[in-house]
């Protein structure tokens, strides 16, 4: 998945210490869990996807967006709990 990090790639350094290649690795993820759309959205348009980043050494929770036929990274950090579970066991508790 190709994610367009030009408008945010500086944000998520500077906020949360991650990376637009790392953000990418938990994205490229085999084992990854998307919600669709995220579970926190209120607007209901994006997406969250937790998958691990090995440069990063965590798993991480990679929130983007599509508009245009272009998908665009809005944001990453290190997981929560919640997700980490969610990770862990492929999905919700449900």
């Amino acid at each position: 998945m190709a994610v367009d990090w030009s408008h945010r790639s500086d944000y998520i350094v500077r906020k949360h210490g991650v990376t637009a290649d790392q953000a990418d690795e938990a994205l490229a993820d085999d084992n990854k869990v998307v919600f669709t759309p995220d579970y926190n959205s209120k607007s209901g348009t994006s997406d969250r996807t937790i998958g691990d980043s090995p440069s990063y050494g965590d798993i991480l929770t990679v929130i983007t967006v599509d508009e245009d036929g272009v998908t665009y990274g809005v944001n990453a950090w290190k997981s929560n709990e919640r997700d980490r579970r969610y990770y862990e066991q492929g999905g919700t508790d449900e």
